[in-house]
């Protein structure tokens, strides 16, 4: 199993590899909280970076608040780390080999307890709900902190 999150606001990466249910290899970092989670030796495409190929260099006319405080971006790790588990990239350069992720079929599941309501029964206590909660309203946070409407859609009133 594999798992992969990357937050490019935050500038984040985890990700995580079990083989055979035995976690085998996870870390966990960004520029603010630093590496959080460290199990397990490196994989093979992670060794470049940890030997200081990938170092983030200044941007010029940037003000600097020092040397960037990893040995490297963890977003351009994390597009590594797509590539090598899972064979495509999704902001780096496409290689020929990659995966043409758009050709990818996603399969939807739906697990329900057949002793519970059908999936039209609760679509109709969707419906339902929606109709009890009135139009949908889009708010905003003020600078008082209190909230204020910014519009109301009369049409969207079902969800």
């Amino acid at each position: 199993m594999l798992l992969h999150a990357m937050h490019s606001v935050s500038d984040t990466l985890a990700f995580a590899v079990w083989k055979q249910g035995e976690l085998v290899r996870s870390l966990s970092l960004s520029p603010h909280g630093g590496i959080t989670e460290n199990i397990g030796e490196p994989l093979p495409f992670e060794k470049p970076f940890w030997a200081g190929e990938h170092a983030v260099s200044p941007v010029p006319g940037k003000l600097s608040k020092g040397p960037y405080p990893l040995p490297f971006h963890p977003l351009t790790l994390g597009e590594a780390a797509l590539r090598a588990l899972f064979g495509f990239v999704v902001e780096g350069r496409h290689a020929p080999d990659d995966v043409d992720g758009s050709a990818i079929t996603i399969h939807g599941f739906v697990l329900t307890d057949p002793s519970g309501p059908t999936i039209e029964q609760r679509r109709a206590a969707r419906a339902a709900a929606a109709t009890l909660m009135g139009p949908r309203r889009s708010l905003y946070l003020q600078p008082d902190g209190s909230w204020a409407e910014a519009f109301t859609s009369p049409e969207a009133t079902t969800a």
